[in-house]
């Protein structure tokens, strides 16, 4: 599957069948997700793999929208590292793309995933760091529910024209003449 098609077909599965995922699958998966950009290339990036079924139905006690990890064969939990950042703020953005590595991965190798969002969130984010004892300088970002898909999904067109803007704001006009800026 090439990059376009990925991004274009991709969809938030949330039915699995039972097939695990490999622990070659998941290494992959972590490759694409390191090979995110990220601020200054700082790669303030840490995850866990939960496979363990207990830690993986306790999680929908506490998140309304995660129950779809009762099926997953795994999740991928992407934190920012505090430590590993220089520019303060940015980790919660780098942590998003390689987030949205690992889904865009997992779609091209046939499996399905979703995004379930534990920041900002804090009794999401005090909840999963007590289940899984995550230190204070780091911060649970996305939790990714991933597994080999229960489901068809079909291919949504999402593309919206009327928000895509070109040089500047819609109506709004520049003067050149005294290069200052009018509405």
């Amino acid at each position: 599957m090439d990059t376009l098609e990925a991004i274009l077909t991709r969809r938030s599965v949330r039915k699995y069948s039972d097939k695990p995922v490999s622990d070659d699958v998941v290494q992959q998966l972590m490759q694409a997700a390191m090979s995110a950009p990220s601020a200054a290339n700082e790669q303030p990036w840490q995850f866990i793999i939960i496979r363990e079924r207990f830690a993986l139905n306790q999680i929908p006690l506490f998140h309304a929208h995660s129950h779809m990890l009762k099926q997953a064969a795994l999740a991928i939990l992407v934190c920012e590292d505090t430590a590993l950042e220089v520019y303060s703020g940015r980790g919660p953005l780098d942590c998003s793309a390689a987030t949205m590595n690992i889904l865009l991965a997992a779609h091209a190798m046939g499996l399905g995933a979703v995004w379930v969002g534990i920041y900002p969130v804090e009794a999401r984010i005090d909840a999963i760091r007590r289940l899984l004892g995550i230190p204070s300088q780091v911060n649970p970002i996305a939790l990714v529910s991933i597994g080999y898909p229960g489901e068809k999904l079909p291919q949504e067109d999402r593309f919206k024209p009327e928000r895509v803007h070109y040089e500047r704001w819609m109506g709004h006009k520049i003067n050149t003449t005294e290069g200052k800026e009018k509405k």
